[in-house]
């Protein structure tokens, strides 16, 4: 099994930032199918993995994130976090989640205002903030304390909120 295959099964917060992350490796090699070949390596002889990125340059084509943003079947699991997560905090049956929600909502607000993103839903501007993160931990960049512990919070409620995906996604009545 694929490493996407086993994240969207097992944690969907983790396979939507891989896939980003995939995303942005095609970009980086010019959604080019005979340089993603190069970088397998070994693993080229893997059809049914040479197929796939192959789907995925063309849906990127296709949907024109030829130099930024994400794929239309990444933003829908966006869209399903974030409906989930409105229903969790219209519900009250998960006060610790609503704890966790208000705990990151001053970094929610603070990151909006920092890189005018009105148009972002929460959830959206939480995974982005990871994603930052993910870029930067790969740079060997050094991030602030304050941002630490800014995004130690955001990855418990994001955790949170992937745990309660999967159980709705395992037949589990939530509301």
């Amino acid at each position: 099994m694929y490493i996407s295959q086993k994240l969207k099964k097992e944690n969907i917060a983790e396979y939507l930032l891989y896939m980003w992350q995939v995303e942005d490796l095609l970009r980086a090699h010019e959604l080019d199918p005979e340089r993603i070949k190069q970088i397998l390596g070994r693993h080229q002889e893997d059809v049914a993995l040479l197929t796939w990125y192959e789907e995925l340059i063309e849906m990127m084509r296709l949907e024109n994130k030829r130099e930024s943003g994400h794929l239309q079947i990444h933003t829908n699991i966006l869209i399903l976090l974030s409906d989930l997560h409105h229903n969790l905090l219209n519900s009250r049956k998960y006060p610790f989640y609503e704890a966790s929600y208000y705990k990151v909502l001053p970094f929610i607000v603070e990151l909006r205002a920092k890189n005018r993103t009105e148009d972002k839903g929460e959830i959206e501007i939480c995974f982005d903030a990871l994603y930052g993160m993910l870029l930067l931990r790969l740079q060997q960049k050094e991030i602030n304390p304050q941002t630490v512990v800014a995004l130690q919070e955001i990855t418990k409620f994001i955790s949170s909120l992937a745990t309660y995906y999967h159980k709705e996604k395992n037949g589990e009545e939530l509301f």
